[in-house]
């Protein structure tokens, strides 16, 4: 086994984890966008649109959420093809990036907590108490600065270590990864509008590629990792819905 082979079996959370993110972590977040289309952006449209169609709002941020989550090991893919050429920009970029995902996975905490506000108060009855509470303070409004810059920072980086290749076609990716951060941030954004899906194809444009490149590199993992990873991820979901 040479070196590199070596490095990058020890290397976490590992090409298959990473891969996944690459693919599915765009794909899921323009599945929920476009599951909420032609909704109203903000917090009293979306409630009312959770009134209206309840199933359609849940899948919607639930496939939302879940893209969010799994955008992390994206995160790291890049980073670590960064920091072969620039460890800083890898490290301050990844940071950013991650600390804006929890703060993201904490509006869709309250963003569900609001949607159950309407099944128990009624629509007039949670869109006062939202209305009212907006505003209050939460310690992840720290992390609102690096939802927005993060992202330009790990383009950057990108592009000073040529992380998604060199000449027009690597700019562009980086120019697309950059784009990430025009993402409405909050709670109960319905991130819906041009600027949100522009924001969301060039996340897509910058990490799908890298995904399949990621594939075409990883070692072929054990039939029994395969075979119970198919198998955990049912039973954690039910295990969590029964608990």
């Amino acid at each position: 086994m040479t070196t590199t082979d070596h490095t990058a079996r020890r290397t976490l959370p590992g090409p298959w984890v990473e891969a996944a993110g690459l693919l599915l972590g765009p794909a899921l977040l323009i599945a929920g966008v476009l599951a909420r289309l032609g909704e109203t952006d903000f917090f009293p449209g979306q409630l009312a649109a959770y009134a209206a169609e309840p199933g359609r709002m849940v899948l919607s941020y639930s496939l939302f959420s879940a893209g969010t989550v799994l955008l992390w090991p994206a995160v790291t893919s890049v980073a670590r093809r960064i920091g072969t050429a620039h460890p800083g920009w890898a490290r301050w970029g990844a940071a950013l990036v991650i600390l804006g995902l929890f703060g993201r996975v904490f509006h869709a905490g309250v963003s569900h907590l609001a949607f159950q506000l309407v099944d128990a108060l009624g629509l007039p009855a949670a869109q006062k108490a939202v209305a009212t509470t907006y505003g209050a303070f939460h310690v992840f409004k720290a992390v609102n600065v690096c939802i927005m810059t993060g992202w330009i920072v790990l383009a950057v980086g990108a592009f000073r270590a040529k992380a998604f290749g060199a000449g027009a076609a690597g700019m562009v990716r980086c120019v697309a990864l950059a784009l990430a951060a025009g993402l409405p941030l909050g709670v109960l954004k319905g991130s819906s509008d041009p600027i949100s899906l522009v924001a969301l194809l060039g996340l897509a444009v910058a990490l799908v590629p890298l995904g399949v490149t990621v594939l075409r590199e990883a070692s072929a993992p054990k039939w029994w990792a395969l075979v119970l990873t198919v198998a955990l991820v049912p039973v954690a979901f039910l295990v969590g819905v029964s608990g």
